[in-house]
């Protein structure tokens, strides 16, 4: 019995130094990522899907655009086969998006607070990786926004800014819709390109109101604005956009993420975000090595606030990029130019 007892004991303990071995084999090989952890903060509890290479504790934080994008809607083409063997991609659920979970109450949901959590996601990463962890930021779109909003509270933790299509000033966006509108539609057609769109384009920008913001008018123009991006597609000025063939839509619940996404865009525009919101005179604060891309034609994000920040940004080490063949999302039109530029800037500022 005793010798059936050791045996047994034995056998314990070689499974507890089995489990020891696999389990500390998965958190040290850091060349090859594939991470899912969850941030809480302030009543939320938001994804944080980590994949890549993290053997130098270099992480790439992706804010998604929206508000109410999800953050796998970026792991594909060159940011999943590329980027991601330079460092470890981070693609995060902000509150309100995705499958992020939590209290969205118009209390519960703001700028501020949603550029506290990316801060407390640093903390996360750093408690489990290490904190000699380091990092890069980057933001697309409205991720342009929340990024600026991030660095303004606290840059000490980031290696460098990478805005790309950024929204950094939602309230100058109406007023340069109207004058973009109409340049791109006169350009397509001086150049005999589908002129019954682009004439179409002009009276949208001149019914409008031209003086003051109007939320319906705002939303039909951005709406415009992606419906023309598919007309420069048709008509060969911009690249269409590649599709790898990895459909993450299917790694979140479509009913949870949609009506975080109608919820979120609800609170922000009931707070102004679209009227009020502008970082533009407080970009010089921002000191940090920066890199700022867009494509010319982008017609959701004009590509006028990539020079903007450019101009404005205080970083003595900064660099504007613009993509001639692609719009709004140059990281999946021009994808292979998108991700050597990306690493560029990763490998000269680590």
């Amino acid at each position: 019995m005793r010798k059936m007892i050791n045996n047994y004991s034995k056998l314990l303990l070689l499974i507890i130094a089995l489990w020891t071995t696999f389990s500390c084999s998965k958190d040290d090989n850091l060349n090859d990522l594939n991470e899912t952890l969850f941030v809480r903060h302030k009543d939320a509890d938001m994804p944080v899907y980590i994949h890549g290479n993290a053997s130098e504790k270099i992480f790439l934080i992706i804010l998604h655009g929206g508000p109410g994008g999800f953050g796998l809607a970026y792991r594909a083409n060159t940011i999943k086969s590329d980027i991601e063997k330079t460092c470890a991609v981070v693609y995060f659920d902000q509150r309100g998006s995705g499958m992020a979970q939590g209290s969205y109450s118009k209390s519960g949901i703001s700028v501020d607070i949603m550029a506290e959590d990316i801060l407390a996601l640093v903390k996360v990463i750093k408690h489990k990786y290490g904190s000699d962890s380091r990092f890069f930021l980057m933001g697309h779109s409205w991720g342009g926004a929340l990024g600026t909003a991030t660095l303004l509270k606290n840059q000490s933790d980031f290696l460098g800014w990478i805005e790309v299509d950024g929204a950094h000033d939602p309230k100058g966006m109406y007023l340069e819709y109207i004058s973009n509108f109409k340049r791109v539609a006169s350009e397509q057609i001086e150049a005999d390109n589908s002129i019954d769109f682009w004439e179409g384009v002009i009276d949208l920008a001149n019914n409008v109101n031209q003086t003051q913001y109007i939320q319906e008018d705002f939303f039909d123009m951005n709406s415009k604005a992606f419906e023309a991006e598919d007309q420069l597609v048709n008509d060969n000025v911009i690249n269409n956009e590649k599709d790898d063939g990895n459909n993450t839509v299917f790694k979140y619940n479509l009913l949870t993420a949609l009506w975080n996404k109608a919820n979120t865009q609800s609170i922000l525009n009931d707070r102004g975000l679209f009227r009020n919101l502008s970082f533009t005179n407080r970009l010089q604060e921002i000191t940090i090595p920066a890199l700022v891309l867009s494509g010319k034609y982008d017609l959701v994000v004009p590509p006028k606030f990539a020079q903007e920040a450019y101009d404005n940004l205080g970083s003595s080490t900064k660099e504007l990029v613009i993509f001639e063949r692609s719009g709004h999302s140059p990281m999946s039109s021009e994808p292979e130019l998108f991700s050597e530029t990306v690493i560029d800037f990763i490998n000269q500022n680590k």
